[in-house]
């Protein structure tokens, strides 16, 4: 398998300004048009076509680089007059690097550029994997296929399954993370340290090869909050120790457990089919198939974005485009994973609040398989984002008017929708976002700490609704900021939180809330200027293996204020139904006495009847 690939540029650095939110975009199903008997403009593209030809229905161009690099180098979005619209014909459009749109690509003079898939949703696939081929059976049936190692990838999929890195102690399904192994603490002076693993004597065999191979826990002890991906450094067999080339989260004791962990990728730990061992020295990929090998269609990754929106500066932002009924499908994941900083401080940048290095994340996992910062009005409808090996969308800092609406996010490495807005106190620069009418399942695949189907991270003005949110080690929905933060410098103000359906979340993690909140109001006099309504909570109950404290509907976390809550329905917890301080109004919720149903608008719950791709039938 030939495999090349060069890395996402980084994202333009934050800058304290803020600008007005422009009117939402048009509807990008139809094309709609900024004027009446506006008639668009067409191009278009098809995997068969040539970028040498016309780019109309009848000679259509190759690539949807080649179109955009037409739109801009005729100037046709300079002076538009009506809608652009570049129609991808059904079928594959291979990229080994994300599709790149800056403010040269915008929409002008109120029109959208529409990028849609003309045979209908999710028939044109944005594809960031290449094909392993060229297998050769190993032992024990295990096979082998040279992949090179100038571009370790670090996830891999089979038939558009993810395939499990090859583990100890194996996991139970596919469904599940654990079982797990749990750290010890060798003497008591190294209750606090965080590179060092230490295991019971006859845990580990000697024996195994440990070189390409990595650490997967749950740092903290008892507290399973956040999950780390951290490679060996080495280990020490007499000792019964091993140094991971990265400290944790949090140290791996605390007073009451251990933390909860499995070793992985090591071609001594490959013996489940759907496990896969990757040696990087020697670019070899070693596979055990669910299926028949030849049959098999085993995709390796080779683009961590696919498509990345991103105008120079909060000053020049790209706006006005929308994607449209796309299918986005394989993204990477990274070498090593940790959530923020450990401590204050530790990105090295001066901030009013340095907390909130621990809050956001660290610049190199600031990605997502469509990632926008800078931009005003993107829209992105009817999708389909599957089989990511990190977030399916990314908002990064200075976003004004970003939709995702009737897009299924499947198969997702870890949150679903993911929106981090600016550093408190530095510029109110993200908000007035639309999350509408989506599914999104099984996501957190990769890091089922903090994993959120949606996640928004000091950011206000949103709407998050009619959508159905399932199976993820921990979250929902989350809204977040930290509660050091005061009042004027907080932005996550005047969110709206509606008709939403949140199936089997909590399912490996503790201290949770399916709905959860951290930081949001800090102060008193708590106005209620967030809404909670018409949401409809599954169970939520834990892995056995979970040490922590029990798992929630609703977790009000410190700051949990200034919220309203009406008609609210929750599954089974292992805790409350409902934990909160005294700061926020509930009307008519069922972790109360006088519970009314009537009032529950369960037909309108959960994705609309005009949602384009296929959901399972609600259980009330």
């Amino acid at each position: 398998m030939s495999r090349t690939r060069r890395r996402n540029r980084s994202l333009p650095a934050l800058a304290a300004s803020t600008l007005l939110l422009v009117a939402g975009a048009a509807l990008p199903g139809d094309a709609s048009t900024a004027a009446e008997a506006c008639e668009p403009r067409q191009f278009f593209v098809s995997p068969d076509g040539s970028d040498r030809a016309e780019g109309d229905k009848d000679d259509a161009w190759q690539t949807i680089e080649h179109a955009r690099d037409h739109l801009r180098e005729e100037g046709l979005t300079r002076r538009m007059r009506c809608d652009i619209v570049v129609n991808l014909r059904a079928g594959d459009y291979q990229v080994d690097q994300a599709l790149e749109f800056d403010e040269n690509d915008s929409g002008t003079r109120g029109h959208q550029v529409v990028y849609r898939s003309y045979d209908g949703p999710g028939e044109a696939r944005v594809v960031g994997a290449e094909r392993v081929t060229d297998w050769e059976e190993y032992q024990d049936g295990i096979y082998r296929a040279e992949v090179g190692t100038d571009n370790p990838f670090h996830t891999l999929f089979e038939d558009g399954r993810r395939a499990t890195t090859a583990r100890y102690p194996n996991r139970a399904t596919d469904e599940e993370w654990a079982p797990y192994l749990f750290s010890v603490l060798k003497e008591p002076e190294k209750e606090a340290v965080h590179q060092w693993l230490y295991s019971n004597p006859g845990e580990w065999d000697p024996t195994w090869d440990l070189d390409d191979a990595e650490v997967f826990i749950w740092s903290g002890g008892s507290w399973s909050w956040f999950t780390d991906t951290v490679p060996i450094q080495n280990p020490s067999w007499d000792d019964n120790q091993l140094t991971m080339e990265h400290w944790t989260r949090y140290a791996l004791i605390n007073s009451r457990s251990g933390s909860r962990y499995f070793l992985q990728n090591s071609l001594d730990f490959l013996d489940q089919a759907g496990e896969y061992y990757l040696d990087y020295d020697a670019g070899q990929l070693y596979y055990k198939p669910r299926g028949d090998i030849e049959d098999a269609e085993i995709m390796a990754p080779v683009a961590d974005t696919l498509i990345e929106l991103a105008g120079s500066s909060p000053e020049h932002r790209v706006e006005n485009i929308t994607f449209d009924g796309l299918a986005l499908q394989y993204s990477d994941f990274v070498d090593w994973y940790r959530f923020g900083w450990i401590s204050e401080g530790d990105s090295g940048y001066a901030h009013e609040y340095p907390e909130y290095d621990r809050q956001i994340e660290m610049p190199r996992n600031r990605f997502g398989a469509v990632t926008v910062t800078n931009s005003r009005d993107i829209t992105l409808s009817r999708m389909r984002i599957s089989d990511t090996g990190y977030h399916a969308v990314y908002a990064l800092f200075a976003n004004e008017g970003l939709t995702v609406e009737s897009s299924l996010l499947e198969n997702i490495g870890a949150d679903g929708i993911k929106v981090e807005g600016p550093y408190p106190g530095e510029g109110d620069t993200s908000y007035g976002h639309l999350f509408t009418n989506n599914y999104i399942t099984h996501y957190g695949e990769l890091v089922p700490g903090d994993a959120s189907g949606v996640e928004l991270m000091n950011t206000g003005r949103n709407v998050v609704s009619h959508s159905l949110i399932e199976h993820s080690a921990r979250y929902g929905v989350s809204l977040e900021v930290r509660p050091e933060v005061a009042a004027e410098d907080n932005y996550a103000r005047d969110n709206v939180f509606e008709y939403l359906r949140i199936e089997e979340v909590g399912l490996d993690s503790g201290d949770m809330g399916a709905f959860y909140t951290y930081g949001v109001d800090n102060a008193e006099p708590h106005p209620i200027d967030n809404h909670v309504r018409q949401v409809v909570i599954g169970d939520v109950i834990p892995d056995d293996s979970m040490p922590d404290s029990g798992t929630r509907g609703v977790h009000m976390d410190a700051g949990g204020c200034g919220f309203s809550f009406a008609d609210i329905e929750v599954g089974e917890v292992t805790d409350d139904k409902y934990q909160s301080y005294q700061c926020n109004t509930v009307e008519n919720a069922n972790w109360q006495e006088g519970f009314d149903t009537s009032r529950m608008e369960y037909d309108r719950i959960g994705v609309d009847d005009s949602f384009p791709y296929p959901v399972p039938e609600a259980t009330d």
